[in-house]
């Protein structure tokens, strides 16, 4: 078994074309076909069927496939790491980030990157946090960064940058606000924006709403941070959100932040890395630049409460 075969295991499930396969390896078809029959007859198995005209994967190539990919990117990122890890001053660095991050915590830290190393290209993935853990453990990405409840994994690696723990957030003239405290069966009274099925925010409501057997009346589902914003602005609905996602709003009185009544689960900002990718200098110089400023944010290091 060589790479070549396993990029052809990889190639042939996306295209089911030998000639499309052939012309992006730069190689001629008969070759292949030629990998293609060596590779069943090495693995003692049928991996390969063709059917009206095109080329699939067996079951058995499907089970291969789940390596195949693992490898191909183990591969490229090692000529990467190898090529690049002597210079600061050119490459690629694909970071990962969910909402959260991505819009109140990275832009700066970009910013402040870029400056120092503009010859590095910048490549970043917003997507919701469980879709980055899975990003990162498939060497998609050098690091996510990401808002989340406490998690583990076989192959990852997190480090705790600042809390993110929910909050309640209204109108100041909302009929909550006015509340000298707040009790978990008044938030199933109003009207109340919940967050995307993939986020961990919705995921953390959830587990309150059981964990205090809430069931909320009048909802309004949203996938964008800042439409749920805007209609608690309105005044008529409430929600739960991330400290961060509202500081400006906060401090102009726009927006009343109220602790969310009972227990919840702890969320925080974590840096991702997979501990079977060998970190590049750019990655460990992104991640010092990243504690950097976040040193200049003092309010994110403080408690939620």
């Amino acid at each position: 078994m060589n790479l070549i075969k396993l990029q052809i295991v990889e190639l042939i499930d996306k295209y089911h074309h030998m000639t499309s396969v052939a012309e992006i390896l730069g190689i001629k078809q008969p070759t292949v076909t030629f990998h293609m029959k060596s590779l069943e007859e090495e693995m003692g198995v049928r991996l390969f069927e063709s059917r009206s005209g095109k080329t699939f994967l067996t079951e058995a190539g499907q089970a291969l496939l789940h390596y195949s990919v693992k490898i191909n990117a183990l591969t490229q990122e090692a000529r990467r790491v190898v090529k690049e890890y002597d210079s600061l001053y050119r490459g690629t660095l694909h970071i990962g980030a969910s909402y959260v991050p991505a819009t109140y915590l990275l832009p700066a830290m970009l910013h402040t990157f870029s400056q120092e190393f503009p010859g590095i290209r910048m490549l970043l993935s917003v997507k919701p946090a469980p879709v980055i853990r899975e990003m990162v453990i498939r060497h998609q990405l050098d690091l996510g960064i990401i808002s989340s409840e406490p998690f583990v994994g076989p192959v990852l690696h997190a480090e705790t940058l600042c809390e993110d723990d929910l909050v309640l957030i209204c109108s100041p003239h909302h009929v909550l606000a006015q509340k000298e405290s707040l009790l978990p069966e008044d938030i199933a009274q109003v009207p109340f924006a919940l967050h995307g099925d993939e986020s961990s925010t919705r995921r953390l409501t959830n587990h309150w709403l059981v964990q205090h057997d809430i069931r909320l009346r009048s909802t309004v589902e949203m996938d964008s941070l800042e439409a749920i914003k805007q209609l608690v602005l309105l005044g008529g609905h409430i929600s739960f959100m991330s400290r961060m996602a509202v500081q400006w709003e906060e401090q102009q009185g726009l927006i009343q932040v109220l602790p969310i009544p009972g227990e919840q689960a702890p969320r925080h900002i974590y840096t991702v890395h997979n501990k079977d990718r060998h970190p590049s200098v750019q990655v460990n110089r992104f991640i010092e630049v990243l504690h950097e400023v976040m040193n200049t944010q003092p309010l994110l290091h403080q408690p939620i409460g």
